[in-house]
């Protein structure tokens, strides 16, 4: 399955340039600890990426997240992202499958789901949002959650809807 830092190499450079933007306005603590993990490791103070250019600064960030030693802030930055900007979403993915949570946070998976219900709650979202944010936010759920349903990971290799 697809990491965090993968899914930003795939995803487009739009959604990405989005995903930055958003958090830069209004999730600075997401923000800030992106910025400083990519200063740590390019042996930056945080700070010197802050006086650059927005621009400059979001090639550099975007570089630096499709990398596997920015893995945590890769998560982080999507995790954030999902949370902030697609409650909606995660709200009604977790609905149709009868998953307790509390605006998108769930606290407990089940261990497996079944294939008529996954099947069904990927077909409602996939009808009422953008696809490639549904598509980032099913690869996300699979790798950043403990449950790892099986029929969820199958159809993200083979469902071609799925794909990037």
């Amino acid at each position: 399955m697809l990491k965090s830092h993968e899914l930003f190499g795939f995803m487009s450079s739009d959604l990405a340039r989005r995903i930055l933007e958003d958090t830069t306005h209004d999730n600075k603590e997401v923000y800030d600890a992106t910025l400083a993990a990519v200063a740590n490791v390019r042996r930056l103070r945080p700070a010197y990426l802050k006086k650059q250019p927005r621009k400059a600064r979001h090639d550099m960030v975007l570089n630096a997240l499709t990398r596997p030693g920015f893995e945590e802030a890769a998560g982080g930055l999507i995790r954030g992202w999902l949370l902030k900007h697609q409650v909606n979403l995660l709200t009604q993915f977790l609905d149709t499958l009868d998953i307790e949570h509390e605006n998108g946070v769930v606290e407990d998976l089940p261990p497996e789901m079944d294939d008529a219900k996954l099947n069904s709650a990927i077909d409602q979202i996939l009808e009422g949002n953008e696809s490639e944010v549904v598509i980032l936010y099913l690869h996300a759920f699979h790798a950043m959650n403990g449950a790892g349903w099986a029929n969820l990971e199958t159809l993200l290799t083979a469902d071609e809807r799925l794909q990037f």
